[in-house]
C-alpha cells in the first residue's frame, strides 16, 4: 500500500513538475514582456519612426508601455520637453502603447502604424503621415488638422468641431466616418520626400 501511495505522489510530482516548467518557458518568452517607463508626464507631442506599431489612448495620467524587452533591442522610447520620441527598425514590429492626457501633435514615419483604443479626445490635434505610415484614430475632438503626405494612409472616424485634411495624390485618406461641423480637404500638389533621422542614445 505503501509503494502505491509513494509511486502516485512520485507521478504527480514528476507532472506538475513537467506542467509547471512548460508554464514558466511560456511566459519567459520575449513575446510576454511589457516594460512600463517611469518618469513620464505632459506628454504633449509624439514622434513615431521605424517599425512600430503605437496604440493611443486618452487618460487621467500619462502612461508608456512597451510590449517587449525594448533594452535588449535597437529601439528608442524616450521623452523629453514634452516630446515622446518611438523609434525602432528591428523586422518585429515594436508595440507600445501610450496613454495621454493632453496630445497636440502626432507625427509618423517609414513604416510606423497609429491606432486609437476607444476614443481617442482632444482639443487641437495636429497629426502628419509621412513615408508608408498608416494611421486609424477614432476622435472627438474641437480642432484636428490632418495631413496625410507621400504613400501615407489614414482612416479617420469620430466628430470634430473644425477639421483640415490634406493629402497627396499618392495617399490615401478615408474621412466618410468622419463628422465634422467645418471640414475642409486640401490636395497637396507637390508631394515630397521627408526623411528624419534618429539618434539612438544609449540604452
Amino acid at each position: 500500500m505503501k509503494k502505491t501511495i509513494l509511486t502516485i505522489a512520485i507521478a504527480l510530482i514528476t507532472v506538475f513538475g513537467i506542467s509547471s516548467s512548460s508554464f514558466a518557458a511560456t511566459t519567459g518568452n520575449s513575446s510576454q514582456v511589457t516594460t512600463m517607463l517611469a518618469g513620464i508626464s505632459n506628454v504633449s507631442e509624439i514622434e513615431v519612426h521605424g517599425n512600430v506599431q503605437l496604440y493611443v489612448t486618452t487618460g487621467d495620467a500619462d502612461q508608456v508601455k512597451v510590449y517587449n524587452d525594448y533594452y535588449a533591442e535597437d529601439a528608442l522610447v524616450q521623452e523629453q520637453n514634452g516630446v515622446l520620441h518611438i523609434a525602432s527598425y528591428t523586422p518585429e514590429k515594436l508595440v507600445v502603447w501610450v496613454t495621454v492626457t493632453d496630445l497636440s501633435k502626432l507625427s509618423a514615419y517609414d513604416n510606423a502604424e497609429v491606432k486609437s483604443f476607444g476614443k481617442f479626445s482632444s482639443i487641437d490635434l495636429d497629426i502628419t503621415l509621412f513615408n508608408n505610415a498608416t494611421a486609424q484614430l477614432d476622435m472627438d475632438a474641437y480642432a484636428a488638422t490632418i495631413s496625410v503626405d507621400d504613400h501615407a494612409a489614414a482612416d479617420l472616424s469620430g466628430t470634430v468641431t473644425e477639421g483640415k485634411l490634406s493629402h497627396a495624390r499618392s495617399a490615401f485618406l478615408n474621412a466618410s466616418n468622419l463628422t465634422a461641423t467645418e471640414l475642409t480637404t486640401t490636395v497637396l500638389d507637390h508631394p515630397h520626400r521627408h526623411f528624419h533621422p534618429v539618434e539612438f542614445a544609449a540604452l
